[in-house]
Protein backbone atom coordinates (compact mmCIF):
# COMPACT_ATOMS: atom_id res chain seq x y z
CA UNK A 1 0.00 0.00 0.00
CA UNK A 2 1.37 3.40 -0.97
CA UNK A 3 2.16 5.74 1.91
CA UNK A 4 1.91 9.56 1.79
CA UNK A 5 5.67 10.15 2.03
CA UNK A 6 6.95 7.23 -0.06
CA UNK A 7 10.18 8.23 -1.77
CA UNK A 8 10.60 11.39 0.30
CA UNK A 9 13.63 12.30 2.39
CA UNK A 10 12.93 13.87 5.79
CA UNK A 11 15.71 15.57 7.72
CA UNK A 12 14.92 15.71 11.45
CA UNK A 13 17.30 17.76 13.58
CA UNK A 14 17.01 17.12 17.31
CA UNK A 15 15.67 13.61 16.72
CA UNK A 16 16.91 11.76 19.79
CA UNK A 17 13.94 12.29 22.11
CA UNK A 18 10.69 14.14 22.73
CA UNK A 19 8.79 15.64 19.82
CA UNK A 20 11.84 15.25 17.56
CA UNK A 21 11.98 11.49 17.99
CA UNK A 22 8.20 11.22 17.74
CA UNK A 23 8.27 13.21 14.50
CA UNK A 24 10.96 10.95 13.05
CA UNK A 25 8.90 7.85 13.87
CA UNK A 26 5.71 9.40 12.48
CA UNK A 27 7.37 10.30 9.18
CA UNK A 28 9.11 6.93 8.84
CA UNK A 29 5.84 5.09 9.46
CA UNK A 30 4.37 6.97 6.50
CA UNK A 31 7.09 6.07 4.06
CA UNK A 32 9.73 8.79 4.47
CA UNK A 33 13.40 7.89 4.71
CA UNK A 34 14.35 9.78 7.86
CA UNK A 35 17.78 11.32 8.36
CA UNK A 36 17.93 11.66 12.14
CA UNK A 37 20.37 14.19 13.64
CA UNK A 38 21.24 14.41 17.35
CA UNK A 39 24.24 14.30 19.67
CA UNK A 40 23.07 11.29 21.72
CA UNK A 41 24.26 8.21 19.85
CA UNK A 42 22.50 5.75 22.14
CA UNK A 43 19.16 7.53 21.80
CA UNK A 44 19.57 7.64 18.01
CA UNK A 45 20.24 3.91 17.91
CA UNK A 46 17.13 3.27 19.99
CA UNK A 47 15.15 5.46 17.58
CA UNK A 48 16.57 3.50 14.64
CA UNK A 49 15.50 0.23 16.27
CA UNK A 50 11.95 1.49 16.74
CA UNK A 51 11.74 2.77 13.18
CA UNK A 52 13.05 -0.45 11.67
CA UNK A 53 10.86 -2.61 13.89
CA UNK A 54 7.87 -0.70 12.49
CA UNK A 55 9.08 -1.29 8.93
CA UNK A 56 10.57 2.16 8.30
CA UNK A 57 13.96 3.41 7.12
CA UNK A 58 16.39 5.81 8.74
CA UNK A 59 19.92 7.11 8.39
CA UNK A 60 21.57 8.18 11.63
CA UNK A 61 23.69 11.34 11.76
CA UNK A 62 25.18 11.62 15.28
CA UNK A 63 26.41 15.19 15.35
CA UNK A 64 25.98 18.51 17.12
CA UNK A 65 23.92 21.09 15.23
CA UNK A 66 26.30 23.77 16.47
CA UNK A 67 29.10 22.20 14.41
CA UNK A 68 28.64 24.25 11.24
CA UNK A 69 31.19 22.24 9.27
CA UNK A 70 29.51 18.94 10.13
CA UNK A 71 26.04 20.23 9.28
CA UNK A 72 27.23 21.71 5.98
CA UNK A 73 28.89 18.38 5.14
CA UNK A 74 25.71 16.47 6.02
CA UNK A 75 23.54 18.63 3.76
CA UNK A 76 26.07 18.31 0.94
CA UNK A 77 26.12 14.53 1.43
CA UNK A 78 22.33 14.33 1.29
CA UNK A 79 22.37 16.30 -1.95
CA UNK A 80 25.01 14.01 -3.43
CA UNK A 81 23.07 10.89 -2.41
CA UNK A 82 19.49 11.91 -3.17
CA UNK A 83 19.69 15.28 -4.91
CA UNK A 84 17.46 16.90 -2.32
CA UNK A 85 15.56 16.55 0.93
CA UNK A 86 11.78 16.98 0.87
CA UNK A 87 11.06 17.81 4.50
CA UNK A 88 12.98 19.46 7.32
CA UNK A 89 11.67 19.12 10.88
CA UNK A 90 13.68 21.02 13.49
CA UNK A 91 13.36 20.14 17.18
CA UNK A 92 16.88 20.73 18.51
CA UNK A 93 16.89 23.04 21.50
CA UNK A 94 19.17 23.96 24.40
CA UNK A 95 17.88 25.11 27.78
CA UNK A 96 19.58 26.30 30.92
CA UNK A 97 18.44 26.24 34.52
CA UNK A 98 15.79 28.74 35.50
CA UNK A 99 17.32 32.06 36.49
CA UNK A 100 16.23 35.63 37.11
CA UNK A 101 16.65 37.67 33.95
CA UNK A 102 19.45 39.88 35.33
CA UNK A 103 21.40 36.87 36.64
CA UNK A 104 21.96 34.97 33.38
CA UNK A 105 25.58 33.82 33.32
CA UNK A 106 27.64 34.73 30.27
CA UNK A 107 28.58 31.09 29.60
CA UNK A 108 24.91 30.06 29.66
CA UNK A 109 24.00 32.92 27.34
CA UNK A 110 26.71 31.80 24.92
CA UNK A 111 25.38 28.22 24.88
CA UNK A 112 21.80 29.40 24.36
CA UNK A 113 22.78 31.60 21.45
CA UNK A 114 25.07 28.95 19.94
CA UNK A 115 22.32 26.32 19.66
CA UNK A 116 19.04 28.23 19.56
CA UNK A 117 19.98 31.22 17.44
CA UNK A 118 23.28 30.87 15.58
CA UNK A 119 22.99 27.14 14.74
CA UNK A 120 19.32 27.60 13.88
CA UNK A 121 20.07 30.43 11.45
CA UNK A 122 22.97 28.54 9.88
CA UNK A 123 20.83 25.42 9.47
CA UNK A 124 18.22 27.46 7.66
CA UNK A 125 20.92 28.64 5.26
CA UNK A 126 22.23 25.09 4.71
CA UNK A 127 18.84 23.37 4.36
CA UNK A 128 17.11 25.92 2.12
CA UNK A 129 19.06 24.93 -1.05
CA UNK A 130 18.78 21.26 -0.06
CA UNK A 131 14.98 21.22 0.01
CA UNK A 132 14.47 23.72 -2.82
CA UNK A 133 14.73 21.04 -5.58
CA UNK A 134 11.95 18.94 -3.98
CA UNK A 135 8.58 18.86 -5.76
CA UNK A 136 6.85 19.99 -2.56
CA UNK A 137 9.51 21.28 -0.15
CA UNK A 138 8.44 21.77 3.46
CA UNK A 139 9.95 22.90 6.74
CA UNK A 140 8.28 22.49 10.13
CA UNK A 141 9.17 24.09 13.45
CA UNK A 142 7.80 23.90 16.99
CA UNK A 143 6.86 27.00 18.95
CA UNK A 144 6.65 27.51 22.71
CA UNK A 145 4.90 30.18 24.76
CA UNK A 146 6.18 29.98 28.34
CA UNK A 147 4.44 31.88 31.12
CA UNK A 148 6.93 30.85 33.81
CA UNK A 149 9.05 33.29 35.74
CA UNK A 150 12.80 32.86 35.33
CA UNK A 151 12.44 31.41 31.81
CA UNK A 152 13.34 34.68 30.09
CA UNK A 153 16.55 33.38 28.45
CA UNK A 154 14.71 30.48 26.83
CA UNK A 155 11.82 32.74 25.83
CA UNK A 156 14.31 35.17 24.27
CA UNK A 157 15.71 32.40 22.07
CA UNK A 158 12.27 31.15 21.04
CA UNK A 159 11.25 34.70 20.14
CA UNK A 160 14.33 35.00 17.94
CA UNK A 161 13.51 31.71 16.23
CA UNK A 162 9.89 32.75 15.78
CA UNK A 163 10.97 35.97 14.08
CA UNK A 164 13.20 34.07 11.64
CA UNK A 165 10.51 31.50 10.87
CA UNK A 166 7.79 34.08 10.30
CA UNK A 167 10.10 36.05 8.02
CA UNK A 168 10.82 32.88 6.04
CA UNK A 169 7.10 32.19 5.81
CA UNK A 170 6.43 35.67 4.42
CA UNK A 171 9.37 35.54 2.01
CA UNK A 172 8.27 32.20 0.55
CA UNK A 173 4.51 32.79 0.52
CA UNK A 174 4.44 32.69 -3.29
CA UNK A 175 6.99 29.88 -3.59
CA UNK A 176 6.47 26.10 -3.57
CA UNK A 177 8.19 25.93 -0.16
CA UNK A 178 5.77 25.66 2.75
CA UNK A 179 7.05 26.75 6.16
CA UNK A 180 5.00 25.52 9.11
CA UNK A 181 5.10 26.79 12.69
CA UNK A 182 3.10 24.61 15.09
CA UNK A 183 2.67 24.59 18.85
CA UNK A 184 2.60 21.33 20.80
CA UNK A 185 0.57 21.05 23.95
CA UNK A 186 2.51 20.54 27.21
CA UNK A 187 4.54 17.31 27.07
CA UNK A 188 6.57 15.46 29.74
CA UNK A 189 9.89 16.38 28.16
CA UNK A 190 13.26 17.10 29.74
CA UNK A 191 12.88 20.74 28.71
CA UNK A 192 9.57 21.14 30.51
CA UNK A 193 10.85 19.29 33.58
CA UNK A 194 13.37 22.08 34.09
CA UNK A 195 10.62 24.68 34.18
CA UNK A 196 7.99 22.71 36.11
CA UNK A 197 9.93 20.17 38.23
CA UNK A 198 7.07 19.40 40.60
CA UNK A 199 4.10 19.12 38.26
CA UNK A 200 2.01 15.99 37.67
CA UNK A 201 3.47 14.65 34.43
CA UNK A 202 0.66 12.11 34.01
CA UNK A 203 -1.71 14.85 32.80
CA UNK A 204 0.64 16.02 30.03
CA UNK A 205 0.41 15.01 26.39
CA UNK A 206 2.67 12.31 24.95
CA UNK A 207 5.04 13.41 22.19
CA UNK A 208 3.75 10.62 19.95
CA UNK A 209 0.22 11.99 20.26
CA UNK A 210 1.38 15.53 19.56
CA UNK A 211 3.29 14.41 16.47
CA UNK A 212 0.16 12.64 15.25
CA UNK A 213 -1.87 15.80 15.88
CA UNK A 214 0.52 18.34 14.36
CA UNK A 215 2.44 16.68 11.55
CA UNK A 216 -0.50 15.94 9.23
CA UNK A 217 -0.08 19.57 8.11
CA UNK A 218 2.77 18.14 6.00
CA UNK A 219 0.22 16.08 4.06
CA UNK A 220 -1.91 19.10 3.17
Amino acid sequence: MEKPFDGQIALVTGASRGIGAASAEWLAARGAHVVAVARNVGALEELDDRIKTAGGQATLAPMDVTDEGAMAHLCRSLHERWGRADIWVHAAIHVTALTPAPHLAAKDLDKLIATNIRAFARLMAFVDPLIAPAPKPQALFFDDQWDTKFAGPYGMCKAAQRAMIQSWQAETAKFPLKVHLVQPRPMPTAVRARFYPGEDRSVLFHPQDEAARLLPVLQG
